[in-house]
Protein backbone atom coordinates (compact mmCIF):
# COMPACT_ATOMS: atom_id res chain seq x y z
CA UNK A 1 0.00 0.00 0.00
CA UNK A 2 0.88 3.62 -0.56
CA UNK A 3 2.50 5.27 2.75
CA UNK A 4 0.84 8.82 4.09
CA UNK A 5 2.53 10.88 6.74
CA UNK A 6 -0.14 13.11 7.42
CA UNK A 7 0.83 16.27 9.62
CA UNK A 8 -1.66 18.24 11.62
CA UNK A 9 -3.73 18.40 14.80
CA UNK A 10 -7.25 18.51 16.76
CA UNK A 11 -10.26 18.35 14.67
CA UNK A 12 -9.23 19.16 11.45
CA UNK A 13 -6.36 16.03 11.74
CA UNK A 14 -10.00 14.15 13.15
CA UNK A 15 -11.87 15.18 10.09
CA UNK A 16 -9.19 14.42 7.36
CA UNK A 17 -8.33 10.72 8.99
CA UNK A 18 -12.28 9.76 9.60
CA UNK A 19 -12.19 9.57 5.74
CA UNK A 20 -8.52 8.25 5.06
CA UNK A 21 -8.72 5.31 7.07
CA UNK A 22 -11.28 4.05 4.65
CA UNK A 23 -9.15 3.78 1.84
CA UNK A 24 -6.43 1.13 1.29
CA UNK A 25 -3.42 3.45 2.31
CA UNK A 26 -1.01 3.12 5.06
CA UNK A 27 -1.45 5.82 7.47
CA UNK A 28 0.89 7.43 10.00
CA UNK A 29 -0.55 10.70 12.02
CA UNK A 30 1.76 13.05 13.48
CA UNK A 31 0.08 15.04 15.95
CA UNK A 32 1.04 18.54 17.76
CA UNK A 33 1.99 18.29 20.97
CA UNK A 34 1.04 22.02 22.68
CA UNK A 35 -2.30 21.90 23.23
CA UNK A 36 -2.96 23.42 27.08
CA UNK A 37 -6.68 24.22 27.13
CA UNK A 38 -9.62 22.51 29.04
CA UNK A 39 -8.80 18.86 30.38
CA UNK A 40 -5.32 18.88 28.66
CA UNK A 41 -4.15 21.78 30.22
CA UNK A 42 -5.42 20.67 33.71
CA UNK A 43 -3.75 17.03 33.12
CA UNK A 44 -0.03 18.39 31.38
CA UNK A 45 -0.16 20.68 34.99
CA UNK A 46 -1.07 18.07 37.48
CA UNK A 47 0.76 15.41 36.23
CA UNK A 48 3.68 17.12 33.82
CA UNK A 49 3.05 15.25 30.99
CA UNK A 50 2.55 16.11 27.38
CA UNK A 51 -0.78 17.40 26.07
CA UNK A 52 -2.96 14.29 25.53
CA UNK A 53 -5.97 15.81 24.36
CA UNK A 54 -5.08 15.76 20.54
CA UNK A 55 -3.92 12.88 20.27
CA UNK A 56 -6.55 11.15 22.09
CA UNK A 57 -8.79 12.65 19.57
CA UNK A 58 -6.85 11.43 16.45
CA UNK A 59 -6.51 7.52 18.03
CA UNK A 60 -10.33 7.99 18.58
CA UNK A 61 -10.80 8.72 15.18
CA UNK A 62 -8.73 6.30 13.59
CA UNK A 63 -10.24 3.00 15.66
CA UNK A 64 -12.67 0.77 14.19
CA UNK A 65 -14.42 0.11 17.65
CA UNK A 66 -18.48 0.64 17.47
CA UNK A 67 -20.48 3.91 18.00
CA UNK A 68 -21.15 2.80 22.08
CA UNK A 69 -16.99 2.34 22.80
CA UNK A 70 -16.63 5.67 21.30
CA UNK A 71 -19.17 7.38 22.70
CA UNK A 72 -17.86 6.00 25.84
CA UNK A 73 -14.50 7.83 25.50
CA UNK A 74 -15.80 10.95 24.31
CA UNK A 75 -17.90 10.91 27.84
CA UNK A 76 -16.93 14.39 29.90
CA UNK A 77 -17.10 14.01 33.36
CA UNK A 78 -19.52 17.69 34.97
CA UNK A 79 -20.00 19.18 38.29
CA UNK A 80 -16.91 17.03 40.21
CA UNK A 81 -13.43 17.26 40.67
CA UNK A 82 -13.02 15.23 37.30
CA UNK A 83 -15.09 18.44 35.43
CA UNK A 84 -14.64 18.13 31.48
CA UNK A 85 -12.31 15.25 32.17
CA UNK A 86 -12.94 12.93 28.95
CA UNK A 87 -12.74 8.91 29.61
CA UNK A 88 -10.23 8.77 26.59
CA UNK A 89 -7.80 11.80 28.20
CA UNK A 90 -7.67 9.92 31.54
CA UNK A 91 -7.24 6.84 30.26
CA UNK A 92 -4.35 7.76 27.47
CA UNK A 93 -2.89 9.74 31.03
CA UNK A 94 -2.99 6.46 33.17
CA UNK A 95 -1.28 4.60 30.41
CA UNK A 96 1.46 7.83 30.63
CA UNK A 97 2.01 6.76 34.09
CA UNK A 98 2.43 2.87 33.53
CA UNK A 99 4.56 2.96 30.50
CA UNK A 100 5.93 6.05 30.91
CA UNK A 101 5.58 7.55 27.85
CA UNK A 102 3.92 7.74 24.70
CA UNK A 103 5.97 4.97 22.65
CA UNK A 104 5.12 2.58 25.09
CA UNK A 105 1.58 4.00 25.96
CA UNK A 106 0.16 4.41 22.67
CA UNK A 107 0.45 1.12 21.18
CA UNK A 108 -1.43 -0.34 23.95
CA UNK A 109 -4.15 2.66 23.60
CA UNK A 110 -4.36 1.33 19.96
CA UNK A 111 -4.84 -1.96 20.88
CA UNK A 112 -8.03 -1.38 23.07
CA UNK A 113 -8.95 1.04 19.86
CA UNK A 114 -8.42 -1.76 17.52
CA UNK A 115 -6.99 0.84 15.29
CA UNK A 116 -5.15 0.51 11.38
CA UNK A 117 -2.54 2.82 10.63
CA UNK A 118 0.15 4.38 13.27
CA UNK A 119 -0.44 7.75 15.46
CA UNK A 120 2.83 9.66 16.57
CA UNK A 121 2.89 12.50 19.03
CA UNK A 122 5.40 15.42 17.22
CA UNK A 123 7.54 15.32 20.22
CA UNK A 124 7.46 13.49 23.95
CA UNK A 125 8.48 16.92 25.43
CA UNK A 126 6.10 19.05 27.89
CA UNK A 127 6.58 22.26 25.62
CA UNK A 128 4.36 25.16 24.75
CA UNK A 129 3.61 27.19 21.63
CA UNK A 130 4.10 30.85 22.09
CA UNK A 131 3.49 33.72 19.76
CA UNK A 132 3.82 37.24 19.27
CA UNK A 133 1.51 39.46 18.27
CA UNK A 134 2.41 42.57 15.72
CA UNK A 135 2.39 45.21 18.66
CA UNK A 136 5.03 43.09 19.91
CA UNK A 137 2.80 41.48 22.93
CA UNK A 138 3.92 37.87 24.16
CA UNK A 139 1.39 35.00 24.07
CA UNK A 140 1.58 31.94 25.91
CA UNK A 141 0.12 28.64 25.15
CA UNK A 142 -2.24 27.37 22.06
CA UNK A 143 -5.43 28.02 24.41
CA UNK A 144 -4.48 31.55 24.63
CA UNK A 145 -3.24 32.04 20.75
CA UNK A 146 -5.87 30.84 20.10
CA UNK A 147 -8.47 33.48 22.23
CA UNK A 148 -6.59 36.30 21.64
CA UNK A 149 -7.98 36.92 17.71
CA UNK A 150 -5.29 39.16 17.35
CA UNK A 151 -2.62 38.68 14.10
CA UNK A 152 -0.30 36.65 14.69
CA UNK A 153 3.51 37.72 13.53
CA UNK A 154 5.89 35.14 15.29
CA UNK A 155 5.61 31.30 16.31
CA UNK A 156 8.23 29.70 18.57
CA UNK A 157 8.29 26.91 21.52
CA UNK A 158 8.90 27.91 24.92
CA UNK A 159 12.27 25.62 24.37
CA UNK A 160 13.47 23.30 21.84
CA UNK A 161 11.94 20.31 21.32
CA UNK A 162 13.30 16.32 20.46
CA UNK A 163 11.15 15.17 17.39
CA UNK A 164 9.92 11.53 17.88
CA UNK A 165 12.43 10.01 16.40
CA UNK A 166 9.69 7.44 14.65
CA UNK A 167 8.38 10.57 12.24
CA UNK A 168 12.11 10.81 10.69
CA UNK A 169 11.24 7.00 10.00
CA UNK A 170 8.19 7.67 8.50
CA UNK A 171 8.91 10.41 6.10
CA UNK A 172 11.90 8.52 4.88
CA UNK A 173 9.21 5.46 3.87
CA UNK A 174 6.56 8.26 2.74
CA UNK A 175 4.67 8.43 -0.67
CA UNK A 176 3.04 11.42 0.21
CA UNK A 177 2.98 13.95 2.74
CA UNK A 178 -0.17 16.00 3.95
CA UNK A 179 -0.37 19.47 5.95
CA UNK A 180 -4.47 19.01 7.19
CA UNK A 181 -6.98 21.23 7.09
CA UNK A 182 -7.44 22.99 11.25
CA UNK A 183 -5.31 26.16 12.58
CA UNK A 184 -2.60 27.06 10.50
CA UNK A 185 -1.34 28.80 13.17
CA UNK A 186 -1.46 26.06 16.17
CA UNK A 187 -1.77 22.42 14.01
CA UNK A 188 0.77 23.30 10.98
CA UNK A 189 3.49 25.74 12.42
CA UNK A 190 4.26 23.71 15.33
CA UNK A 191 5.46 20.79 12.70
CA UNK A 192 7.67 23.38 10.97
CA UNK A 193 9.58 25.00 14.05
CA UNK A 194 12.41 22.45 14.19
CA UNK A 195 14.82 22.91 11.77
CA UNK A 196 15.66 19.03 11.46
CA UNK A 197 12.34 17.76 10.34
CA UNK A 198 11.71 21.13 8.54
CA UNK A 199 14.58 19.86 6.39
CA UNK A 200 13.26 16.14 6.42
CA UNK A 201 9.85 17.11 4.98
CA UNK A 202 11.49 19.25 2.11
CA UNK A 203 13.94 17.11 1.32
CA UNK A 204 11.63 13.84 1.06
CA UNK A 205 10.79 12.49 -2.29
CA UNK A 206 6.88 12.45 -1.94
CA UNK A 207 4.94 15.28 -2.87
CA UNK A 208 3.69 17.67 -0.17
CA UNK A 209 0.08 18.43 -0.47
CA UNK A 210 -2.47 20.85 1.65
CA UNK A 211 -5.78 20.14 2.45
CA UNK A 212 -7.18 24.05 2.71
CA UNK A 213 -9.69 25.33 5.60
CA UNK A 214 -13.13 26.07 4.41
CA UNK A 215 -12.88 29.09 6.74
CA UNK A 216 -10.93 31.95 7.93
CA UNK A 217 -9.53 32.18 11.37
CA UNK A 218 -10.11 35.34 12.67
CA UNK A 219 -6.95 37.01 14.13
CA UNK A 220 -4.73 34.46 12.28
CA UNK A 221 -6.33 34.23 8.29
CA UNK A 222 -8.41 37.34 8.41
CA UNK A 223 -9.51 37.56 4.61
CA UNK A 224 -6.80 35.06 3.62
CA UNK A 225 -7.44 33.88 -0.11
CA UNK A 226 -5.95 29.83 -0.47
CA UNK A 227 -3.11 31.20 -1.63
CA UNK A 228 -2.68 33.40 1.35
CA UNK A 229 -2.69 30.00 3.45
CA UNK A 230 -0.01 28.37 1.59
CA UNK A 231 2.62 31.61 1.70
CA UNK A 232 2.01 31.70 5.50
CA UNK A 233 3.15 27.91 5.34
CA UNK A 234 5.46 27.99 3.29
CA UNK A 235 7.40 31.23 5.34
CA UNK A 236 7.70 28.52 7.65
CA UNK A 237 8.16 25.63 5.38
CA UNK A 238 10.14 26.97 2.54
CA UNK A 239 9.48 29.26 -0.58
CA UNK A 240 7.86 26.36 -3.59
CA UNK A 241 7.94 23.32 -1.36
CA UNK A 242 3.80 22.62 -1.28
CA UNK A 243 3.14 20.85 -4.75
CA UNK A 244 -0.89 19.92 -4.03
CA UNK A 245 -3.74 21.91 -2.84
CA UNK A 246 -6.63 20.56 -1.97
CA UNK A 247 -9.82 23.09 -2.24
CA UNK A 248 -13.47 23.66 -1.84
CA UNK A 249 -14.47 25.39 -5.17
CA UNK A 250 -18.05 25.67 -4.23
CA UNK A 251 -19.64 28.53 -3.44
CA UNK A 252 -21.47 29.29 0.24
CA UNK A 253 -24.28 31.29 0.95
CA UNK A 254 -26.60 30.35 3.53
CA UNK A 255 -27.77 31.19 6.96
CA UNK A 256 -25.30 29.55 8.88
CA UNK A 257 -22.49 31.16 6.87
CA UNK A 258 -23.97 34.26 8.02
CA UNK A 259 -24.20 33.48 11.56
CA UNK A 260 -20.29 32.04 11.18
CA UNK A 261 -19.46 35.66 10.52
CA UNK A 262 -21.75 37.39 12.93
CA UNK A 263 -21.07 34.75 15.56
CA UNK A 264 -17.34 34.08 15.25
CA UNK A 265 -16.04 36.62 12.37
CA UNK A 266 -15.41 33.74 10.24
CA UNK A 267 -15.21 34.06 6.56
CA UNK A 268 -15.28 31.17 3.63
CA UNK A 269 -12.04 30.80 2.19
CA UNK A 270 -11.89 32.11 -1.54
CA UNK A 271 -10.29 29.75 -4.34
CA UNK A 272 -8.05 32.11 -6.27
CA UNK A 273 -7.10 29.25 -8.82
CA UNK A 274 -5.18 31.40 -11.24
CA UNK A 275 -2.49 32.72 -8.17
CA UNK A 276 -1.89 28.88 -7.26
CA UNK A 277 -1.23 28.32 -10.78
CA UNK A 278 0.99 31.25 -11.37
CA UNK A 279 2.76 29.83 -8.14
CA UNK A 280 3.48 26.02 -9.66
CA UNK A 281 0.56 24.64 -7.61
CA UNK A 282 -1.46 21.65 -8.61
CA UNK A 283 -4.99 22.70 -7.58
CA UNK A 284 -7.39 19.87 -6.82
CA UNK A 285 -10.80 21.41 -6.66
CA UNK A 286 -14.53 20.67 -5.46
CA UNK A 287 -17.36 21.03 -3.24
CA UNK A 288 -15.59 19.63 0.11
CA UNK A 289 -17.99 21.03 2.62
CA UNK A 290 -21.14 19.22 4.37
CA UNK A 291 -23.31 20.14 7.58
CA UNK A 292 -22.94 17.85 10.53
CA UNK A 293 -25.40 19.50 13.68
CA UNK A 294 -25.09 22.86 12.45
CA UNK A 295 -21.41 22.80 11.97
CA UNK A 296 -19.45 23.24 8.48
CA UNK A 297 -17.18 20.57 8.34
CA UNK A 298 -15.20 19.11 5.23
CA UNK A 299 -16.88 15.98 3.61
CA UNK A 300 -13.95 13.28 4.84
CA UNK A 301 -15.04 10.97 2.34
CA UNK A 302 -15.12 13.11 -0.87
CA UNK A 303 -11.78 14.96 0.64
CA UNK A 304 -10.44 11.22 1.17
CA UNK A 305 -10.77 9.89 -1.86
CA UNK A 306 -9.48 12.77 -4.15
CA UNK A 307 -6.23 12.69 -1.61
CA UNK A 308 -5.94 8.88 -2.72
CA UNK A 309 -7.27 9.37 -6.73
CA UNK A 310 -4.37 11.55 -6.65
CA UNK A 311 -1.87 9.23 -5.06
CA UNK A 312 -3.09 6.66 -7.07
CA UNK A 313 -2.53 8.96 -10.55
CA UNK A 314 0.38 10.07 -9.39
CA UNK A 315 2.33 9.78 -12.61
CA UNK A 316 -0.22 11.25 -14.59
CA UNK A 317 -0.71 14.41 -12.51
CA UNK A 318 2.62 14.83 -12.21
CA UNK A 319 2.70 16.10 -15.82
CA UNK A 320 0.80 19.41 -14.96
CA UNK A 321 3.39 20.24 -12.39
Amino acid sequence: MKKIVVFGGGSGLSQLLKGLKLFPVDITAVVTMSDNGKSTGKLRKEYNIPAVGDISKVLLEMSNCDSSIKELMNYRFNKTSLNNHSIKNLILTALLDIKGDFNNAIPVFADLLDINGNVLPLTEDNVDLIAYTEDGKKLVGEAQITKSKKIKDKIEYSHDIVVNPKVFDALKKADLIIFSCGSVITSIIPHLLNQSLKNAIKNSKAKKLYVCNLFTQPGETDDYKVSDHINLIEKYLGKNTINVIIANNKKMSSALVKKYFKKEQKDPVDLDKETLIDMGKYVIEDKLYKVEDNVYRHDSLKTAYLIFSYLMEGEKNDLHN
